[in-house]
C-alpha cells in the first residue's frame, strides 16, 4: 500500500509536520481516500490496478461500468472500453482526459489524470477520479438537511431538485400536487436562506465530497 500511495505523491516526509510520523503518512493518506464521496482508482500507464479507493471499490463490485479484467481496469461496454483505453494512452503521455462510462442505467465521468513519476522510476502512474453519481451521495447532505431542520420530505425533495428535475417531475415523482412540491421549495428556501432554488442546488452543489459514514471503512 505505502509503495502504491508514494507512486505520483509528494515525499512522505513533506506530508508531516513531525518527522517521527513520515512512515505512518502514505496510510493516512489511504484513509482520507476512503472518506472521499468520489471514487478515485490509481492505475499503472497499461491499466493495472494499483489502488482503489472505497467507493471506487464499491463501483468495482458491482461492475456497473467498469470491472476488473485480471489486473487491468477495463469498461464493461467495447466502445467505452476504447475511449477509456485512449485516454489511459494519452495519460501515460501527460495529457489529461475527461470520458464518460455508462452501463446498468449509470453514466458516469472519468478524468484520467497522469501522476507525475517516481524520481527513481519511469513508470508511470494515472488516477482515475470519479463523478458523484448524486449530490445526495454525500455525507454532508445529510448533515446539510440536519443542521437546518429539513424534514424528510423536504431533504426527498432537494435531493429530487439537485438531480435536475423540475417542480411538475417532482410531483409526479411522488404523486402529490404540484402545489405541494411548491410549498415544501418554499420552505426548504426559507430554512436555508436561499433566495431561490438555483442558489439552494447550488450550496448543496459545493458541500465537501465526503461519503456517508457508513460506506466508509477505516483498514
Amino acid at each position: 500500500m505505502n509503495t502504491v500511495l508514494n507512486a505520483g505523491f509528494p515525499d512522505p516526509a513533506l506530508l508531516v509536520a513531525s518527522p517521527g510520523l513520515a512512515q505512518s503518512s502514505p496510510d493516512v493518506l489511504a484513509v482520507l481516500l476512503d472518506v472521499l464521496a468520489h471514487g478515485l482508482l490509481v492505475l499503472g500507464e497499461h491499466g493495472q490496478l494499483l489502488h482503489a479507493n472505497q467507493i471506487a471499490r464499491m463501483e468495482l463490485h458491482r461492475g456497473r461500468v467498469l470491472c476488473k479484467a485480471g489486473d487491468e481496469i477495463q469498461a464493461v461496454t467495447a466502445a467505452d472500453n476504447k475511449t477509456l483505453q485512449l485516454a489511459l494512452t494519452k495519460a501515460a503521455a501527460g495529457k489529461r482526459s475527461l470520458i464518460n462510462v455508462s452501463g446498468a442505467g449509470l453514466n458516469l465521468m472519468l478524468a484520467v489524470v497522469p501522476l507525475k513519476p517516481e524520481a527513481d522510476r519511469c513508470r508511470s502512474r494515472i488516477a482515475l477520479l470519479f463523478s458523484r453519481a448524486e449530490v445526495c451521495e454525500s455525507g454532508m447532505f445529510g448533515f446539510f438537511a440536519r443542521s437546518y431542520g429539513l424534514t424528510q420530505t423536504e431533504e426527498q425533495v432537494l435531493a429530487i431538485l439537485c438531480r435536475g428535475l423540475s417542480t411538475p417531475q417532482i410531483a409526479v415523482q411522488l404523486k402529490v400536487a404540484v402545489s405541494t412540491v411548491r410549498s415544501h421549495v418554499r420552505s426548504l428556501c426559507a430554512k436555508t436562506g436561499s433566495c431561490g432554488v438555483r442558489e439552494l442546488v447550488n450550496r448543496v452543489a459545493v458541500l465537501p465530497p465526503v461519503a456517508p459514514c457508513h460506506l466508509v471503512q477505516i483498514h
